[in-house]
């Protein structure tokens, strides 16, 4: 019996005939692909992208104060900072701040730990370069990467994954709670 169906089957070519109609099914419907360059898939909530330090809109500098914290807690260790203390103040003053990106594995612990919000992992994704020199930011290519990414925002912006030191999570404002899930 087994052999007379295979029979059948060979003679008719059922199994070829099933292969075409799932063919032709798929080819009169919705693509499921998305067209990249001309439509663009709405970014997750938390992506993280190139990086940027964050100018200060009112000195025109950057935020970061030094501590260190953000190259200490990096998994790649490709954060690499490097201080000097003012002989008048007494203030740390960062004199390099460069990020190899080719090292970078985007975990975002260097955007939650840093204390005064100075680093962020913007949503550009679209980036590429044939050398190596091109993936290594340093701070003027680090602060011109939030220039270009600030110019893009179409409101202010607002990290609802930093959290203040010091201040209790129940009074946060309520993005920053609905962020968190409180």
């Amino acid at each position: 019996m087994s052999q007379r169906s295979s029979l059948f089957k060979t003679v008719f070519l059922t199994e070829i005939l099933k292969g075409l109609s799932l063919t032709l099914r798929k080819l009169f419907a919705k693509p499921v692909t998305v067209q990249y360059p001309e439509e663009k898939k709405p970014l997750a909530p938390g992506f993280r992208g190139r990086h940027a330090l964050v100018r200060d809109p009112e000195t025109g500098k950057d935020r970061c104060v030094g501590c260190y914290r953000c190259a200490q807690v990096c998994p790649a260790q490709c954060i690499y900072i490097e201080t000097e203390r003012d002989p008048e103040t007494r203030a740390r003053i960062v004199k390099r701040y460069d990020i190899d990106a080719l090292r970078c594995i985007f975990c975002g612990y260097c955007e939650e730990v840093c204390p005064v919000n100075a680093l962020v992992l913007t949503e550009f994704f679209e980036y590429s370069a044939y050398s190596r020199e091109d993936l290594y930011f340093t701070r003027e290519k680090l602060l011109s990467n939030w220039d270009e990414f600030i110019v893009t925002q179409k409101r202010p912006y607002f990290n609802p994954f930093w959290k203040p030191r010091g201040i209790p999570e129940k009074r946060l404002p309520a993005p920053k709670r609905k962020a968190e899930g409180i």
